[in-house]
């Protein structure tokens, strides 16, 4: 359970909806974004977004784009 992982709800499902509907993303990643959201985070590693693209304040950052040093320490 180190991962903590995010049980989605309907609020997580309107949420995927909500962020669909704005940024023209996928469903199921916008229900990543979603979950995302949910933990808090500033930050999404992934290489399946647009590196850069930034929804309601979370920023998608592809890690093979980006030097570790420049991700920071999460503090």
């Amino acid at each position: 359970m180190a991962w903590r992982p995010v049980t989605i709800g309907a609020m997580g499902i309107e949420s995927a909806w909500s962020i669909e509907d704005r940024s023209g993303l996928s469903f199921w990643d916008s229900l990543i974004v979603a979950a995302t959201q949910m933990t808090d985070c500033d930050v999404l590693l992934t290489e399946d977004l647009q590196h850069g693209f930034v929804i309601d304040g979370l920023q998608v950052v592809d890690p093979f784009q980006t030097p570790v040093e420049a991700l920071g320490d999460g503090s």
